[in-house]
């Protein structure tokens, strides 16, 4: 199993001796509630360092509803298993508490790039998940830190932030997991009803149909929008949030594509908010067959 650790300044003297030994340090900051797509992190962190961290931490500072914070899953013996599997060395989990010692009054905000997208609807949550995640930066100091693209939004605002604090610091992106169907492994997905659960695939097939005009040559938005956005709308149970096109580097919204695009899309399912994306480079081919799975 691998070495649990509560204590910041533990975790600073344990990454002192690890520095000495002259080994490479890959980080996966988590916030817990651990499935296959965190195990590709694990495994892609294990592959290219010779040791692992992994924190678990359920971080208020990026909650903008208090009943979401309430009901994250918390799943630490089942997360430490996980670990365990996937050649993650040591887990740093502290309580609020231990990471947030007093009042936080120093933040991290990338406001041009927090504004669209998730942003939009999710008042302070970036400026949440870039203070903390330069807090956890800070302590580990890993040579790689690991970050999944289904999160495109957080990505993003991480590379910022680690370009123009100068954080030395190698951010490095895995592709998003999914299940048969298309659907993005999310800790949410577990709260989706059975009814439910059969719905959620509208989003990672409409994210498709999206591409595939755009790998046909269509470069209107207003006309990808239009083809897609009836798939939302033969499900009254969806509330559609958005459905974007976006530069992938500025997140700026587009109307005509003429370079890479980020592809994506937030909907709520009664009281669960899924999220997901693509990518579309034209120089290859991100798609499901007819039956979910990659062609």
């Amino acid at each position: 199993m691998p070495e649990v650790i509560s204590s910041p300044g533990e975790l600073k003297d344990r990454i002192r001796e690890l520095r000495r030994t002259g080994s490479s340090l890959g980080f996966v900051p988590t916030m817990g509630a651990l499935h296959a797509g965190h195990a590709a992190l694990f495994d892609s962190a294990s592959s290219e360092n010779d040791f692992v961290v992994a924190s678990i931490f359920v971080n208020p500072l990026q909650f903008d509803r208090r009943e979401d914070l309430e009901r994250y899953p918390r799943t630490m013996e089942h997360d430490l298993l996980v670990c365990d599997q996937h050649g993650v060395d040591i887990v740093f989990a502290p309580t609020a508490a231990e990471l947030y010692p007093g009042d936080q009054l120093a933040f991290v905000d990338v406001p041009a790039l927090t504004e669209s997208l998730c942003g939009k609807f999710r008042p302070g949550h970036f400026r949440g998940v870039a203070t903390v995640v330069l807090k956890l930066l800070n302590l580990v100091q890993p040579d790689r830190a690991y970050f999944g693209e289904k999160d495109a939004q957080q990505l993003a605002v991480i590379r910022r932030m680690v370009q123009d604090l100068n954080v030395p610091v190698a951010i490095v992106p895995v592709a998003t997991v999914r299940e048969p169907d298309g659907l993005a492994l999310s800790s949410r997905n577990k709260h989706l009803t059975f009814a439910e659960r059969g719905i959620a695939p509208v989003l990672s097939r409409a994210l498709q149909q999206a591409l595939e005009l755009l790998l046909n040559k269509e470069r209107s938005v207003a006309l990808i929008r239009q083809s897609v956005l009836p798939l939302f709308a033969a499900h009254p149970e969806i509330r559609l949030e958005y459905f974007a096109i976006t530069d992938p580097n500025t997140l700026e919204p587009m109307e005509h594509v003429d370079g890479p695009a980020l592809i994506a899309g937030a909907m709520w399912l009664g009281s669960t908010r899924l999220i997901d994306n693509v990518s579309f480079r034209s120089e290859r081919r991100i798609l499901w067959g007819p039956s979910g799975g990659p062609v």
